[in-house]
């Protein structure tokens, strides 16, 4: 008798619970926030720009609005830290004796000047023709420890000076890496290049709800609020990367949920609602606030890219990145048994799409740690165009997808359920 009393109390809560989630996360209140993130107004929210700074300050009155507090006690909602940028003024090398043009050499380096040779102690890499090229490159980039000479084959020729947006920006370190066009695997080989070193800051935007018995245990949602900013116009005479899908959808989805989770009160864990600056340009936000955590604390990471459009198997579906490093993606879809959502393993594989997005620095540490998406990868029409804009998305769909991100989490912050970890040791 009391185990049956016991159910239909917890169906009882269950019906109130999706009771009250409609009431908050409706397809009106996401394209209200939606509305003004991708805005015109917001000029693409680009990195370094007075326009992501409007962004933030956005997101942290959404955030005091929910009731959330403030990181470590903090005077608000930002994150700050600081950016080294370099700008290269000149370049130049030699392997195996022949002359390298400064074209085919690309620097990750906080120092003014750089010099290396084949005495200098740097680790040989290489970028192979087939290889996925800014997945690669991110592999070294985001390394802490080594200083690197990567050779990246020639049949990346078209797309090789786009590592330059890694070599731009970097945080303040005696590490370098060296990014050389090149078929030679060179046994001499000597670089030197000469650059212009400033300062600049930028800020994550954080709100924290404290957990009641698990205060120490953290549940992280997340998004990215930057996009590409205002470029050359198109046939359209529009020159603004709105980025409504990426990742304004995600960024109003961790505003929904820090507003869902805030009037429901009852999560044992504590739950951490970020949104990362710098994704477009290196995922230095989330690489920074990955550095505050003890990642053995952190339970588990929902990282929400692109949900705007729906997935493959048509709405009310997603998929999550990593599924298989993992058993979070089965306890999600447990949560939803009985719901018309389905969660799926990333059908995109050849993307490396786990390793390319803000989840990868605390899942390298061994945190389960995924990012949710609807992405239609291989033939998003509109992905990092001016066409990114909020007409292109389906709210009633988006509304569904935060829904069942806050219903298929809803062990894991209660503390009955605790995903299994990411083997950091067979991670590339």
């Amino acid at each position: 008798m009391k185990l049956l009393v016991a159910s239909l109390i917890l169906l009882s809560c269950s019906r109130l619970a999706a009771q009250d989630i409609d009431a908050v996360i409706n397809p009106s209140a996401v394209e209200k926030i939606e509305k003004v993130l991708s805005s015109d107004a917001m000029r693409g929210r680009a990195t370094f720009s007075p326009d992501i700074d409007r962004a933030a300050d956005f997101i942290a009155s959404q955030f005091k609005a929910a009731g959330l507090q403030t990181w470590n006690n903090s005077a608000n909602y930002h994150q700050p830290f600081s950016m080294i940028k370099a700008t290269l003024i000149s370049a130049s090398g030699s392997l195996d004796g022949t002359e390298l043009p400064a074209t085919s050499i690309v620097v990750l380096s906080s120092s003014a000047h750089v010099s290396l040779n084949d005495n200098s102690g740097y680790e040989k890499a290489y970028i192979k023709a087939g290889d996925n090229l800014g997945a690669a490159a991110m592999k070294y980039v985001s390394q802490d420890k080594k200083n690197y000479l990567v050779l990246v084959d020639t049949s990346f020729s078209k797309n090789f000076r786009r590592l330059a947006s890694f070599a731009g920006q970097s945080f303040k370190s005696p590490r370098n890496v060296i990014f050389v066009l090149t078929l030679v695997n060179p046994s001499h080989y000597s670089i030197t290049a000469e650059q212009e070193i400033s300062e600049q800051r930028l800020a994550n935007v954080v709100g924290i709800l404290p957990g009641k018995s698990r205060k120490d245990e953290y549940v992280i949602f997340s998004g990215h609020y930057d996009h590409l900013g205002v470029g050359q116009a198109n046939d359209k005479k529009d020159s603004i990367f709105n980025g409504a899908n990426d990742d304004a959808s995600g960024s109003t989805a961790v505003m929904m949920l820090a507003n869902y989770f805030s009037k429901l009160k009852n999560n044992e864990r504590t739950l951490v609602f970020v949104t990362f600056t710098a994704e477009e340009i290196g995922g230095f936000g989330s690489k920074y606030f990955s550095q505050q955590f003890d990642p053995a604390k952190v339970m588990a990471m929902f990282n929400i890219e692109m949900i705007g459009t729906e997935s493959k198997w048509g709405t009310n579906s997603a998929f999550i990145t990593g599924y298989e490093k993992t058993d979070m993606g089965k306890i999600l879809e447990k949560n939803l048994v009985g719901s018309e959502f389905s969660f799926h393993p990333d059908p995109y594989p050849d993307q490396q799409l786990f390793y390319r997005s803000d989840n990868a620095t605390l899942a390298r540490q061994g945190v389960p740690a995924h990012t949710i998406s609807t992405s239609k990868m291989d033939s998003e029409k509109f992905y990092h165009t001016q066409g990114d804009e909020i007409g292109t998305l389906d709210m009633k769909n988006m509304a569904r997808i935060i829904k069942s991100i806050a219903l298929s989490s809803r062990s894991i912050i209660a503390g009955t359920d605790t995903p299994s970890r990411v083997d950091a040791t067979q991670l590339r």
